[in-house]
């Protein structure tokens, strides 16, 4: 499978399309404007009443994914396209404590593969950041917004979504509604005939389907663009007679080798996902996201997915949220499903997912910046010194969960090309550098108060 070129779009037709996340360079991107002159504010973009032709961003031009569109983009994914929404909790949101911490700023760290030097503060530009918090044992120590993001705007998550859907799988599995040793068929017979109905649930978790589909971005004729035509939630041509919605195009996938040799990161295996857990709970997505874990969080907003025509929420990457209450999420999953004293889902849970999965089938997919890293129940999981494990998106998105630090971080962004592999040399240190600071300050403080 072949990287993601620069010019080719994520966003195609009005359905998000994730990309597999290549790994085979670990180059910064050298040919984009940097974040500073950017900005979305600064160029203009949908500002005025009415904004002037040349800062109109909106459908159904399809290159309102392309950057610096972008940009804006990410803060403004349901103007352009229908969505489905995720409730909070109707109780006064949960208070989270503030301990800011300026220092981080100036916590230094050596870029992947490299001597160079760089500072948590200039890591944020380097990777077009929109916005990044925090948490270390509950309370923000770091707090940061820029590009189209504010404190009271949404994200895009991208597929940082896909974790979200498999936490909610992995929830199901432990409490005994979900049997992940079963195959597809079982649970959805429309799938039979496809490549999904012979694997089993854990392999769709897992990604290690083994599915005839090419996400080559460079040939017009790959099923990525098959897909996308499918998922599309505006009208579909007159001539058109594909699959329409999620669902459908599920059906014609065929299969290509033996499931479960081989780990491939493909976003239809979420969507599959996405279909089994909602016909064994008989809820969609927004619905039982909201129930299992949004309205129990304490959440400042409620949160939202992109639907297909048939208004299928998209489980591969179509959640958008506030930076502090995916915050919440993590604390959540840092806390092994526990808040405020209260249990909300099975320790087990998250145990699951901080183990990992099989690193021998992980490591033939080529994740140079991963190495030694695993993937289950749509997590990425690190096996490094702190145990860190991670949700993950295009452009930059993540929540960091680092249970050693007892930290978590959020980071929304916008960084020009989507493979992640741009822009873990520069995050990845950085996330390590920021919880060893401040694990040694813990042990500054403490031994100052003894």
């Amino acid at each position: 499978m072949k990287c993601l070129s620069h010019k080719i779009l994520s966003l195609f037709a009005g359905a998000v399309v994730l990309v597999s996340l290549c790994s085979h360079s670990y180059a910064q991107t050298a040919s984009y404007s940097d974040a500073e002159a950017t900005d979305p504010e600064m160029l203009g973009w949908m500002q005025g009443f009415p904004p002037s032709p040349e800062k109109l961003i909106m459908q159904p031009e399809s290159d309102f994914f392309s950057f610096p569109k972008l940009r804006w983009t990410v803060c403004h994914i349901r103007e352009l396209m229908p969505t489905k929404r995720v409730r909070k909790g109707s109780e006064p949101p949960l208070s989270l404590e503030y301990a800011i911490d300026k220092n981080i700023d100036s916590v230094t760290f050596n870029t992947m593969g490299t001597e160079q030097t760089m500072t948590w503060k200039d890591s944020l530009g380097a990777n077009y950041t929109d916005g990044i918090l925090i948490l270390h044992k509950g309370k923000i120590v770091y707090e940061h917004y820029s590009g189209c993001l504010d404190e009271g705007g949404k994200h895009a998550a991208m597929s940082m979504t896909k974790s979200m859907t498999g936490l909610l799988a992995e929830i199901l599995v432990v409490e005994g509604a979900l049997d992940d040793t079963v195959k597809v068929s079982s649970i959805i017979p429309e799938l039979s005939d496809s490549a999904f109905g012979s694997a089993t649930v854990r392999q769709v978790m897992d990604m290690t389907t083994a599915l005839d589909y090419s996400e080559d971005y460079s040939d017009p004729n790959a099923d990525i663009w098959i897909y996308s035509k499918a998922a599309s939630p505006l009208p579909k041509p007159k001539e058109y007679n594909g699959p329409n919605g999620y669902f459908e195009y599920l059906q014609t996938v065929r299969q290509k080798g033996i499931h479960g040799e081989a780990f491939g990161y493909r976003t239809i295996n979420t969507d599959t996902l996405g279909w089994i857990i909602s016909r064994v709970t008989g809820k969609d997505l927004t619905q039982l996201l909201s129930e299992r874990i949004w309205s129990k969080i304490g959440a400042e907003q409620g949160a939202y997915f992109t639907v297909d025509a048939k208004g299928t929420p998209f489980a591969g990457g179509g959640l958008s949220a506030g930076l502090r209450d995916l915050a919440r999420v993590g604390q959540l999953v840092l806390n092994r499903g526990s808040l405020n004293d209260q249990q909300l889902f099975p320790e087990e849970a998250v145990a699951n997912i901080q183990t990992g999965g099989d690193k021998e089938v992980f490591a033939k997919a080529g994740y140079n910046t991963l190495e030694g890293g695993s993937y289950t129940s749509m997590w990425w999981v690190l096996h490094n010194e702190h145990e860190a494990f991670a949700a993950r998106g295009v452009h930059g998105q993540t929540i960091y969960i680092d249970p050693t630090a007892d930290m978590v971080i959020v980071r929304f962004a916008s960084f020009p090309t989507a493979a992640n592999a741009k822009i873990d040399p520069t995050s990845l240190p950085a996330y390590q550098a920021v919880a060893e600071y401040l694990m040694g300050k813990g042990e500054s403080t403490e031994t100052a108060s003894e």
